[in-house]
């Protein structure tokens, strides 16, 4: 979705990048600041939240903080309150591990994550820009 958004500054994802990110989500499960989330209904996965808890980071500017990697909602599963559910309860997690904020980053073209993440309190801090240096 990211590549279709802008192809220059998002690689796309090769054939066997679903099942090398699910092993790699599997490495995730026991690590202690990590917290990984599904949705699921009648054993199919609605989508999955994937964040983690991270300490001082000076290049970013920003003290401790929960930080939400990955938020994914099967297409034919959105618009039924599964995402807000998913970040509510990541949020929860992430609270009960004592981080005093959260964030977390979303692709310029990427208007109805916005919109979920401004619902749910979130507020602009950053914008990244890019330039491409062969054009």
């Amino acid at each position: 979705m990211h590549h279709d958004f802008d192809s220059k500054r998002f690689i796309a994802a090769p054939a066997r990048t679903e099942k090398s990110y699910s092993a790699f989500l599997g490495s995730q499960l026991d690590e202690p600041n990590i917290v990984i989330l599904a949705a699921e209904r009648d054993g199919d996965l609605l989508g999955y939240t994937y964040a983690g808890v991270e300490g001082n980071d000076y290049m970013a500017l920003r003290g401790p903080a929960g930080v939400l990697y990955d938020i994914v909602v099967d297409p034919a599963h959105r618009e039924q309150g599964i995402g807000r559910m998913l970040l509510d309860a990541t949020l929860d997690a992430l609270k009960a591990r004592g981080v005093p904020r959260v964030v977390l980053s979303t692709a310029e073209g990427n208007s109805t994550a916005q919109h979920l993440f401004a619902r749910a309190g979130f507020r602009r801090t950053m914008i990244e820009m890019t330039r491409e240096l062969d054009d």
